[in-house]
């Protein structure tokens, strides 16, 4: 009984290593902020519309059904060959706490290189200031091991943070211009 009690043992510390390394992609996180100098009321006006998505410089049309409404959706219409589309849907709306969440729910991964992703945005202000914080959540846009360099955890974290920081300065631009 002892012999095979060992050999039980052995084989399971064998085969341990293994499973770590097939355990799959892991969560990534992206949070990206910004001082505006503009009251958060009109920070939260120009992001508060679901169905509104042309503050974000990469899209070209949004079309939306549903207001603010949880469960409403998007699909954002993207500057560049080929017009791709992210389809998105409102995950959570409040506008006494300026924040709103939604999800992607269809993407192709050569677009935007992830999955399974989520994100919140959030304004505070502070009188004649204010701070927007747009994070995220998602897996890289392979969900298998071994991912191309174009869709590998790195790939995904530069694409959301590339995406969140020009779109944020941008922002800032165009509220603190007017």
């Amino acid at each position: 009984m002892l012999k095979l009690t060992s050999l039980v043992a052995a084989v399971a510390l064998a085969v341990l290593p293994s499973l770590a390394l097939g355990h799959g992609p892991s969560r990534l996180k992206v949070t990206e902020s910004i001082e505006i100098a503009a009251p958060a009321d009109k920070v939260w006006a120009r992001l508060a519309k679901f169905d509104d998505a042309s503050w974000i410089p990469a899209v070209a049309k949004t079309v939306g059904t549903g207001g603010n409404a949880v469960g409403a959706t998007r699909v954002l219409t993207l500057k560049g060959d080929g017009a791709p589309t992210v389809e998105e849907e409102l995950t959570r709306f409040d506008a006494d706490g300026k924040t709103l969440g939604y999800k992607i729910t269809k993407v192709d991964p050569k677009v935007l290189p992830v999955s399974n992703y989520a994100s919140t945005i959030k304004v505070t202000g502070d009188g004649s200031k204010s701070t927007v914080e747009w994070k995220a959540g998602f897996y890289r846009g392979y969900p298998n091991n071994d991912p191309p360099p174009e869709l590998n955890d790195d790939a995904s974290e530069a694409a959301v943070k590339g995406l969140y920081t020009t779109t944020l300065a941008e922002l800032k631009k165009s509220l603190e211009a007017k």
